[in-house]
């Protein structure tokens, strides 16, 4: 965590939220800083975007060590204070997919578990609903609205970044305190 000063408040201190799409291949990340005293949105800073890449060809055990230990650098150096993750969505016509996903958000979970955040559960379709007003959104409208939002020159590539923004953004707009009812389905 970021050390405080003198007789500052932990309030007083940038809140810092890592968003996270999950993916086996392909895990996209932003950190983002929000000053506390902002309502609503807030104009975001961000720190660090990119992405966790696996290589397809290695058996899944590597894989799945390659997402954890990028997820558990970015929580060393950022120290953030929120986890905003992207809830498991799957079509039935592919469970063999929502397995394999499952796996990706099972090693970032770890991660924060270990690191002792907490982690805030979003579904796609409401993080969509938030950013552009549809929840079915296609992923350019994604890219557009973080740009609009955080006031970038440019769309965030590869979509996968934009998504995490976007989720990070959520996670400043709608906190943790639904994260475990969600999760759960008790909301």
């Amino acid at each position: 965590m970021i050390p405080l000063k003198g007789n500052q408040k932990k309030t007083d201190r940038p809140r810092r939220i890592l968003g996270i799409d999950p993916g086996l291949n392909v895990t996209g990340y932003g950190v983002l800083e929000f000053d506390t005293g902002q309502p609503g949105f807030g104009k975001g800073k961000i720190l660090e975007a990119g992405v966790i890449r696996s290589k397809a060809s290695n058996p899944i055990e590597q894989r799945i060590n390659d997402i954890y230990s990028g997820v558990v650098d970015l929580i060393s150096q950022y120290s953030p204070e929120l986890m905003a993750l992207e809830q498991l969505f799957s079509h039935y016509d592919r469970p063999r997919t929502a397995i394999l996903m499952g796996h990706a958000r099972g090693a970032i979970c770890l991660a924060a578990g270990q690191a002792g955040i907490d982690v805030a559960h979003y579904e796609p379709t409401r993080v969509k609903k938030i950013m552009t007003g549809n929840g079915r959104a296609p992923k350019h409208q994604i890219q557009l609205a973080v740009k609009a939002l955080l006031g970038l020159q440019e769309v965030p590539e590869p979509a996968d970044v934009a998504d995490a923004l976007a989720i990070a953004i959520c996670g400043h707009h709608l906190g943790n305190s639904s994260s475990r009812k969600e999760l759960l389905g008790t909301s």
